[in-house]
């Protein structure tokens, strides 16, 4: 008999936490599948069948409960038998269903919020009296439904957080999700072991098999092309890959000019030694000459995004390959807007950026629900080597998105000598294994400067690093002063065309960490 394994569904409202929740529970050892926000009692029954349901999670999102099209969730839902918790979005959405008391708030709270806990009992089991913890709403619960009551308030939200007095039917105005939520993790476990008594029987391993299976499946008996950039991403999936499809399989390296300096030599140093087909494609005045004259980043990407699949295409003209592989993960996809009820925030050039056309039967993506961090678990058990296990993320079209505004050969020029100082410095005083990126950003602003003692009038190169998990939220990091001015100065001092170098203290929201 095959076992089922304890299961958190969690509905998917379009909030760009969402897959973040499921990842949150599958970190405790418990299984979670993301399933559509309106889900009805019956299909959820018919999951029953193939997973033990022992709750439910109703995500956030960017809605407001009374636009027009805002997401609904069937009412039905709050009588299943599982326990249900509501967050933001969801919790206004049980609130509003149950006949709470729901307005747009008087004064919006985003961001960290300090939170009166009112009583610590069910989700809130264990917690201080106040709490540090994320928000991010427009619309707030202002009295609780009938038969709930209030377990926590702020200043300017007075059903901060609510229970059902006789259901286990909880709601958090804050996401307990994020690392910004102090004790977000104690809350989640609380629900997850307390309230809905799930037994750990899920592990990071299970994945990998299911992974390998479903690209047999959708294979077949075909031969594949996947797009390897050496980043830990297509690499993983290239190792997923090659052991679904053994020599069916051909990782195609788009050289387009856009790389770290160095690193296309690595990146084919290194795979050749794997038992793939290794194909490098030199497409570096290609996509200059596609480029050409284009500012807008959007632009950008989808010009990129078009010409990676017409480079897919030849390669697979040649190998008789029908189907295309890609290391996209999870961010990449919520970023793009891919759901219904998600934003768009800007266009990854393997999701949103790829044309309308393609000569492909399917895209196959095996990481698809993976976050970055899951994605390195999934690397070190598939034995890669700790180079690329390691791999800071580098984005698809490379330093074309870290160069502001239209490209030239000077300007990509530039920034890989500068992504170069930065790199050299942040590694060698041994500060990258804490860090999620680290690079330098040539902006489309000249300023002026002294050099020699005479005047210049040059670029103004950024310096971005971030401390994050898992990429939905980041941190500018607080790195040691004389690391920045070293930086800082060499830039200045090796590459001619810079006059100002800037650091970049802004987070992750409001800011993206790329750019562009």
């Amino acid at each position: 008999m095959t076992l089922k394994y304890d299961t958190i569904l969690v509905l998917d409202f379009g909030g760009q936490y969402c897959h973040l929740i499921g990842r949150r529970i599958r970190e405790h050892g418990v299984y979670s599948e993301i399933v559509p926000h309106d889900i009805t009692p019956d299909e959820v029954k018919a999951l029953c069948k193939k997973f033990n349901v022992k709750g439910l999670i109703l995500s956030g999102g960017p809605s407001s409960v009374y636009e027009k099209n805002a997401p609904r969730l069937d009412p039905r839902i709050l009588e299943v038998n599982v326990p249900i918790l509501g967050l933001c979005y969801g919790h206004q959405l049980i609130a509003q269903i149950t006949k709470g008391k729901v307005e747009p708030a008087t004064c919006k709270e985003y961001g960290i919020a300090q939170v009166e806990i009112d009583k610590t009992v069910g989700v809130l089991e264990g917690l201080s009296k106040k709490e540090k913890v994320w928000m991010s709403h427009g619309d707030t619960v202002f009295a609780p439904p009938p038969g709930f009551e209030v377990l926590a308030h702020t200043q300017s939200c007075p059903v901060a957080a609510f229970k059902h007095k006789k259901k286990p039917i909880y709601g958090l105005q804050w996401h307990p999700e994020v690392i910004h939520t102090e004790n977000g993790m104690q809350m989640l476990r609380n629900f997850i072991f307390e309230v809905c008594k799930c037994e750990t029987n899920w592990q990071m391993g299970d994945i990998i098999d299911k992974m390998v299976k479903e690209i047999e499946a959708e294979a077949g008996e075909s031969d594949a092309i996947i797009g390897l950039s050496g980043g830990i991403d297509s690499s993983v999936a290239t190792a997923l890959a090659a052991q679904a499809l053994k020599d069916r399989l051909t990782a195609v390296f788009v050289d387009h000019g856009f790389m770290r300096e160095g690193e296309p030599e690595a990146i084919e140093q290194a795979f050749k030694k794997f038992p793939i087909n290794f194909v490098r494609a030199n497409a570096q005045e290609r996509f200059m000459n596609k480029l050409e004259g284009v500012t807008d980043p959007e632009k950008k990407r989808k010009i990129i995004g078009e010409e990676f699949i017409r480079v897919f295409e030849e390669k697979a003209e040649k190998t008789g390959a029908e189907y295309l592989i890609q290391g996209t993960i999870y961010p990449d996809r919520i970023e793009s807007g891919f759901r219904k009820h998600s934003d768009k925030i800007k266009s990854h050039h393997n999701v949103a950026g790829l044309p309308a056309k393609i000569k492909f039967k399917k895209i196959l993506e095996p990481l698809r629900d993976l976050y970055k961090d899951e994605v390195r678990k999934v690397a070190k058990m598939l034995g890669l080597p700790q180079a690329i296990v390691n791999r800071q993320p580098f984005p698809g079209p490379g330093l074309a998105v870290r160069v502001m505004g239209e490209l030239t050969e000077e300007k990509v020029r530039i920034a890989k000598k500068a992504d170069r100082i930065v790199t050299d410095e942040i590694e060698k005083n041994g500060l990258a294994e804490n860090l999620w990126q680290y690079f330098a950003v040539l902006t489309d602003t000249k300023a002026t400067g002294v050099k020699g003692d005479s005047r210049a009038y040059g670029y103004v190169v950024a310096v971005r690093v971030v401390e994050s998990r898992e990429a939905m939220t980041a941190s500018f990091a607080q790195i040691p002063y004389p690391v920045l001015e070293k930086i800082s100065t060499r830039i200045a001092n090796e590459i001619p065309e810079v006059t100002r170098v800037v650091y970049d203290v802004t987070h992750k929201p409001p800011a993206t960490i790329e750019w562009e």
